[in-house]
This record gives C-alpha cells, structure tokens and sequence, in this order.
C-alpha cells in the first residue's frame, strides 16, 4: 500500500477491539529510532454484503475491466436493464462505478462509447449522475430519477469505464511548503513569460509594464506517489502543449491550484500551475526514476518518488499585490480537475493558517485533509478574535 509521511505518532499498539479509538489502545509513544515508514501500519476493510454488484454490469468492452456501464432498475415484475447517459460522467463517477463492480479503482471515465458494441441494450435509464466519489453504487450518488434528460441523445453517448485493480496516490509535503514560504517582489519585466502563462493577478494586465513589480507568494511544492500506480497524465505526447516562452511542454493544463482565502472561504487570489514538467526528481533507496522531461521524455510520477517545484520556478506562487493585511488561509489542491484517477481524493489538498501584514507572511499549522469538507473546517485552528465571517 505504500508508505506514509510525515510524523509516526504511535507504536506497540494493542487492542481489545472495544475501544472507541486507537488512542485508547495501550501504546507506547514513538522515538525518533523506533519507526521508519517502512513499519507503517495499514488495514483492509471488509464490507457487509449488500447485493450493490448484482445491479451493474460492463458490456462490449475488451476485458472484464472495461465497457459501457449498464444498471439494473425498476421493481420486482419489471426489472430491467439500460444505460447512463454520458453527459458529466467523469472520474469521480467511474469510481464509483468500479467500486460497485468489485473491479477496483477507476482508470478512466468515458462519456462516448460508441466504439463499443451495445448489443441489445439500447434504452438510457439514467442520467445527471453526480458522484463524490465516495458512495458504494451509483444509486447513492445524485441523479435525475425517473426523469431522465440527456444533452446527446443515442447509445452511442452512454457512460463508460475503465476499471484498474491499483492506482496512483499523489500526497504533496505539507511540511516544506511551510518552511519554504517567503514574499518576493519581482519586477515587471522578470514576469512576461508568466503572464503569458495567466500566473497573474487579473490586475497585472493594467500595470505599467514592464515598470513597477508584483508581490508574490513564494513556496517549494514536492508531490510525493504513495499509490500502487504510476501517475501519468491523461494526454497523449501528441497533445501536450509547447510553450516557447518557458520551453518546455505542458502535459496537464491544471496540475495544482493554489488559494488565498478569507477564513470564511472567500477567494481573495489564486494562482494556478500546469505541470511544467512532471518527472521523478527523487526517489525512495529501492525505486528508480521512469520518468524525465528532457528531450521531450515521457512525463509521470512512479511510485515511491516525488516531483519538486522549487520556489524559484515561473509561476510556483500565489500573486497577492492586490491583497489587504489581515488572516488568511492558504490552501494547495493537487489534480483539482481530477483529470487524473487516484485511490483517495481526499488527501489531494492542503490547507495552512497565514498570517500578512503587509511585508511579511507567517505560515504556520499546515497539514493535509479534504479542503473542501465542514469536518476539516470545523477542526481548523482559528486566530484569537477571529470567526467565521470576518478577519480582525
């Protein structure tokens, strides 16, 4: 499964199977020399049987693993099965559909399947799936009902999958980008390439250019594979995009989003970043590198490396000229698009307190979790003084 990162908090662990929480177990605290994480400790759950498997089914693809998604629905009399109209079928909603399948992790979410063959199924009986990707079957996820309502019309535009028994699993170093964080004022005419590249504020496009500068953010992001698959990136090298101005090709058009929020959620400036270049810049003791981007190399992150983007590279940061003193949020999701499939979303996105005052930046309680769920917002530190709509 891989290993983890960050700190190991416990050892020795030993439960009755009573206890309400690991902590509760009798364990004894770690020491630097105890543990590596090559000793972390994992699990695999099992699921009570719920029948979900018998009400899904792939048809007219080449494998097992892949084809037109087809469901069962209706009552006891009249059941029957169809299709799901490919309208927003994505990764998300593949994952869920392998998942009920017993299939794995989803490889891709297809919204054509024209290539394959359709057989006697023909009729669509679902559509407006909408999936978080955490549901056991796609009957959990939001749909339009009995309603159903497709943009594309014809079995030719019905959802598909490809299912994969392992996957990849990117988890970016909370850890650096707060040690690395500083503010940079960059003048005007260091930044040309950037804004060709949008890793501007909107404001930039007014500037007088190429006099004055721009305030930026600055941090180092490594990117870490802790999956069972190599990440790779949807398109093909015939479809990756060369940028003069910088030289190199970008092989996703959004890798990693970065924020600045309010800490009622509010996005006062955001940066983006495409994969300038996704390669193995390191790896564990026993990996080799795969992947390189020099002379038009094959671009990915194998499994036990990572990929840094170093502070000091175009467009590695938030621009926040337009940005008032006050507490903010930082917060740092990975794959946002989820163009890519993964095992886990949810450890995709990062979040750290920060705190500006006008020349300098404070970053501090960074760490990794769903930075979109109110568990994780509920649990974040807040400032003295500070609530939830406003910044003192």
């Amino acid at each position: 499964m891989g290993q983890g990162m960050g700190a190991i908090h416990l050892s020795e662990v030993r439960c009755s199977g009573q206890e309400p929480s690991l902590w509760k177990c009798p364990h004894r605290n770690i020491t630097a020399e105890d543990c590596s994480h090559s000793q972390d400790a994992g699990v695999r759950c099992n699921l009570p049987y719920t029948g979900v498997e018998t009400k899904i089914r792939l048809s007219g693809g080449r494998s097992r693993h892949e084809g037109r998604v087809e469901v069962q629905t209706g009552g006891p009399g009249s059941l029957r099965w169809g299709l799901i109209c490919g309208d927003d079928w994505g990764t998300l909603e593949a994952m869920v559909a392998c998942r009920q399948l017993g299939l794995g992790y989803a490889n891709h979410g297809l919204q054509e399947t024209w290539y394959w063959d359709s057989g006697n199924v023909t009729e669509v009986v679902m559509s407006g799936v909408h999936c978080t990707g955490t549901e056991l079957s796609l009957d959990q996820c939001a749909h339009h009902g009995t309603h159903v309502a497709c943009k594309r019309t014809g079995s030719h535009f019905t959802a598909g999958v490809i299912c994969s028994e392992t996957a990849s699993d990117l988890l970016l170093h909370s850890a650096l980008v707060q040690e690395s964080a500083y503010i940079e004022d960059r003048p005007l005419h260091m930044l040309y390439c950037a804004a060709e590249e949008n890793c501007l504020a909107s404001s930039a496009r007014s500037a007088d250019w190429p006099y004055g500068h721009r305030r930026l953010l600055r941090f180092s992001s490594q990117i870490h594979n802790l999956g069972r698959a190599d990440f790779r990136p949807k398109a093909g090298r015939h479809s990756w995009v060369w940028h003069e101005c910088h030289g190199h090709y970008h092989s996703m058009d959004i890798f990693t989003h970065y924020d600045i929020l309010t800490p009622n959620g509010t996005k006062v400036a955001e940066g983006h970043k495409a994969s300038f270049c996704l390669e193995d810049t390191e790896c564990q003791e026993d990996v080799s590198k795969r992947y390189e981007c020099a002379n038009f190399g094959e671009q990915g992150i194998t499994v036990g490396c990572w990929d840094l983007y170093r502070h000091d590279i175009d467009c590695q940061w938030i621009d926040i000229t337009d940005v008032k003193p006050g507490n903010y949020v930082l917060q740092v999701v990975i794959n946002p698009n989820f163009e890519v499939a993964e095992s886990d979303f949810t450890n995709n996105a990062m979040k750290c307190n920060c705190k500006y005052d006008g020349h300098r930046i404070w970053v501090h309680n960074c760490h990794i979790g769903d930075a979109f769920s109110e568990e994780a917002n509920r649990r974040f530190e807040r400032y003295p003084g500070q609530t939830s709509n406003q910044i003192i």
